[in-house]
């Protein structure tokens, strides 16, 4: 074999890439068969998941994205790619109901079909919606998540799970076909799915990976990024005050506005909200993605994507929020100067699992001159639930004028209007953010948003409104709003700025 055959080889064997527009075909919407040429998407997602593979030798990603924008296209190729070119490995794709398992398999399929000779291994027996390399050992495999059984018993070497918030038996899954890829060098776990509310299992993994509190790394598709979904203009096309936003807040086209407003028009019917529903067909921002329902919170998304695009300038007094962790949580902390929310900080496991680190870190903050404010924080509100411990300490230290702790369960300064103090430091940090006359600025993270988001509430006898408890968020979301309780935690009383001692040596 030549040396630029050979060179060829090698290429294929390590650059999915170039394999990918070489070997693998695709049926598209309008041209026909196509040689797969990554889409923007795909080339994300491909870069996410060899950064992760060359850190830690191994993938564990979890992708939240659009519709048909190519995820599951991407992930068979790859693990097409991944089991014929290795000897002894199982591939298997679990997806949500029985159509799509019908669709993956015939995508897998059209893949080796169309292979050429010299990378297309041999095919042995196989049962249904399996591929099985003989030669190799190797073998690709789909499955429908409706059995409870499916891919139990088994050793994998790489995973993929279709639409996970769709699954039906989602825990069962977890206990059984995930677990049957072992922790090791090479192998793969890829979970995609669109949203599909709150709580369910994919949310609950997403929100971990988001946090950083697992071994998944969290990857964001937005729909945007697809070419084609943007739609010819109307002669007469001007855009909305809320497209106008959107246009200016994510750098949308007129033609990609144009698609948006036929697609919210389309999914508007039998009572759905259509615009609603586009964010958690086709998101933005991650936080968008999950709907809440079950009725409003205080803070909704429209509120945070005007704040998060905001440039304010802080002024004031610097307040510095913490809600520390507890039950596995995040320490959570948050700054704020004025009609300015920013410095978001947190901590998981153990970083923050004894007394002595969470006090450094809060020492740290409260020493050091903000590069933002100027100026040291003028006071620090501490949740007192998790942290009177840490209140305790740092007033030992000598911050007994410059840190407070914060009973939620405490009577409000203003208790006509709120039952206790977390409801009213949520709702004046809610009224704050709210103000459409004077704009606030909070951080552009999607994190954030989601937080501030998860604000659900009732109306008591008094008709005042009423929070969830953080126990119930945890439980119907499946996250807790630490960020959220560390901005609310700024609000907590007016603050005055702390007077510094001058030296003035004037000379008379």
């Amino acid at each position: 074999m030549k040396v630029n055959a050979l060179e060829n080889r090698q290429q294929l064997k390590d650059d999915f890439e170039f394999y990918a527009r070489n070997c693998l075909k695709i049926r598209t919407k309008d041209k026909g068969r196509q040689s797969l040429v990554l889409n923007s998407a795909q080339k994300y997602i491909h870069k996410q998941i060899e950064n992760q593979l060359k850190t830690t030798g191994k993938v564990r990603a979890i992708i939240l994205k659009g519709r048909q924008q190519g995820a599951s296209t991407y992930v068979e190729g790859r693990f097409t790619w991944k089991t014929t070119h290795n000897k002894g490995v199982r591939a298997f794709i679990l997806t949500h109901d029985g159509e799509s398992t019908n669709a993956l398999f015939e995508m897998s399929e059209r893949y080796y079909t169309n292979l050429p000779s010299h990378v297309k291994p041999s095919l042995g027996a196989s049962n249904a919606k399996e591929l099985y390399f003989d030669n190799l050992d190797s073998g690709y495999k789909i499955g429908t998540a409706g059995n409870k059984a499916v891919g139990r018993g088994q050793t994998l070497q790489f995973f993929h799970g279709s639409e996970v918030a769709f699954w039906m038996n989602a825990g069962d899954h977890t206990k059984g076909v995930m677990q049957a890829v072992p922790d090791g060098d090479g192998t793969e776990v890829i979970l995609e799915s669109t949203a599909n509310g709150v709580g369910n299992y994919f949310h609950e993994q997403w929100k971990l990976a988001e946090k950083g509190i697992s071994e998944f790394i969290a990857i964001f598709v937005p729909w945007y990024w697809q070419a084609e979904y943007r739609k010819k203009l109307p002669e007469d096309f001007t855009l909305t005050p809320e497209e106008q936003k959107l246009k200016e807040h994510y750098d949308l086209t007129d033609e990609q506005s144009y698609w948006r407003r036929m697609k919210v028009a389309e999914l508007t019917t039998d009572g759905i909200d259509g615009t609603k529903a586009f964010k958690q067909e086709y998101p933005m921002n991650a936080a968008e993605a999950f709907q809440v329902s079950g009725g409003d919170g205080l803070i909704n998304a429209d509120h945070c994507m005007r704040a998060r695009k905001e440039k304010v300038n802080g002024n004031g007094p610097l307040v510095v929020g913490v809600d520390p962790s507890r039950g596995g949580d995040r320490f959570a902390i948050v700054r704020r100067q004025g009609r300015k929310m920013y410095g978001m900080e947190s901590y998981i496991g153990d970083q923050c699992d004894k007394l002595g680190k969470n006090v450094a870190n809060c020492k740290r903050i409260l020493d050091t001159v903000c590069p933002v404010a100027g100026k040291v924080p003028d006071m620090m509100f501490v949740d007192y639930g998790a942290g009177a411990d840490i209140v305790d300490r740092l007033h030992e230290l000598g911050y007994e004028k410059r840190v407070k702790a914060v009973h939620f369960g405490s009577t409000p300064l203003d208790p006509i209007k709120y039952k206790n103090k977390r409801n009213e430091i949520w709702g004046e940090m809610a009224d704050w953010l709210v103000d459409e006359n004077l704009p606030v600025q909070i951080p552009d993270d999607d994190e954030m948003q989601a937080d501030l988001c998860a604000s659900p509430y009732n109306r008591d006898s008094n008709d005042r409104r009423v929070l969830w408890s953080k126990d119930r968020i945890k439980k119907e979301y499946g996250f807790s709003p630490d960020y959220g309780d560390a901005g609310g935690l700024t609000f907590t009383e007016p603050v005055n700025e702390a007077f510094e001692d001058l030296d003035f040596a004037t000379e008379f």
